[in-house]
């Protein structure tokens, strides 16, 4: 696999780096594979690598942080058409040819997100090209819809062990989400719904310990000796 990094503002802003091989490093230092002009960048400040046919970009404790498509990450499957923000530098990830294809899959999703049949999918997406797909949109903001959420696949590969681990974490937070929900008190006169305090609270420590999961997964801790 082979990538493409096209910087877009900042000191270094119109250098392309195409055909690069994973694992990529980006920072302020010599050594790195992409050695930016920018003070606010730290001396290494991402690695982009490939993991089971997927491209992840990982900040390296840098001092500024790092984001993508507006959003402070840690840890992150890149997809093309992602903005990343490093320092006072804004990097564009992927070809034109890349975004043009990303572009016209997601056009050729019907409306309630089934994938077309593939005749269907040929004639709509022949010889797509970056200016077509950027001048086709249904929603004026082209940029939202390319850096929507999507739904996460599973991991493959997992070990038995790990597998039940992520199977006990998904369970837990569905229970705790199921239990927040039978508490809810719908009103149809005004189409509002009701949260007492204590439930409220709940959702809260549920997304503090999300947002811990989620450190701990790209900051693992030392194991003990």
């Amino acid at each position: 696999m082979q990538i493409t990094l096209r910087i877009l503002d900042g000191a270094d802003q119109g250098r392309v780096f195409d055909e690069l091989t994973p694992p990529v490093s980006i920072g302020r230092e010599e050594g790195n594979t992409i050695q930016l002009n920018d003070e606010r960048v730290s001396r290494f400040h991402v690695k982009i690598q490939e993991d089971q046919d997927k491209v992840i970009l990982t900040d390296l404790e840098s001092t500024n942080g790092t984001k993508v498509n507006g959003d402070e990450i840690r840890l992150r499957i890149l997809r093309f058409g992602d903005l990343i923000a490093v320092g006072r530098t804004i990097i564009l990830y992927g070809s034109e040819e890349q975004i043009a294809q990303r572009l016209a899959d997601l056009r050729n999703k019907d409306a309630d997100g089934v994938t077309l049949s593939p005749e269907d999918v040929e004639n709509l997406s022949k010889a797509a090209s970056l200016d077509f797909e950027l001048s086709w949109h249904e929603d004026s903001d082209v940029q939202a819809t390319l850096h929507s959420l999507q739904t996460p696949e599973l991991p493959e590969g997992l070990s038995p062990g790990q597998a039940a681990q992520l199977s006990e974490l998904l369970e837990y937070m569905h229970l705790r989400l199921r239990d927040l929900l039978e508490t809810v008190e719908s009103d149809d006169a005004t189409d509002t719904v009701k949260l007492d305090q204590r439930q409220w609270q709940n959702i809260l420590d549920l997304h503090a310990r999300i947002a811990l999961y989620l450190r701990h997964i790209s900051d693992p801790p030392e194991s003990e000796t």
